[in-house]
């Protein structure tokens, strides 16, 4: 079987203080665009929607627009932006760097299906 979605027509779209995510959901695949404006950051916009310390979500995608920086919990740092291809493990906090949104594709399904879920989805 063939499955199609258009990225501008997602299933469901996920608000929270300081951006988005809109998902799209395929046999076999979750694929998620976060959109994050200048300012946000995790720690301050979804932990409080999650109940978690750090974002506990598996990321895996590419940086489509703007610049974030990650920090692992083993302080551990990282910045990404226009064309990184980037896997980051549980247990991180990250935040947009300058003016510009940032926009991100997330192939990894965990963000399609539990980012900035209620702590009692589990995440």
């Amino acid at each position: 079987m063939v499955e199609v979605k258009m990225i501008e027509k997602p299933d469901e779209r996920r608000d929270f203080p300081g951006g988005h995510i809109e998902a799209l959901h395929l046999t076999g695949l979750d694929f998620a665009v976060g959109t994050f404006e200048p300012g946000w950051r995790w720690r301050e916009s979804v932990r409080p929607i999650v109940g978690t310390d750090l974002c506990e979500v598996h990321h895996r995608g590419i940086v489509v627009q703007g610049r974030m920086r990650l920090r692992a919990a083993d302080g551990a740092e990282a910045e990404v932006g226009p064309g990184d291809v980037y896997v980051v493990p549980p247990g991180h906090d990250a935040w947009v760097i300058g003016d510009e949104q940032v926009v991100v594709y997330d192939v990894g399904g965990q963000m399609a299906e539990t980012y900035a879920k209620s702590s009692d989805a589990g995440v």
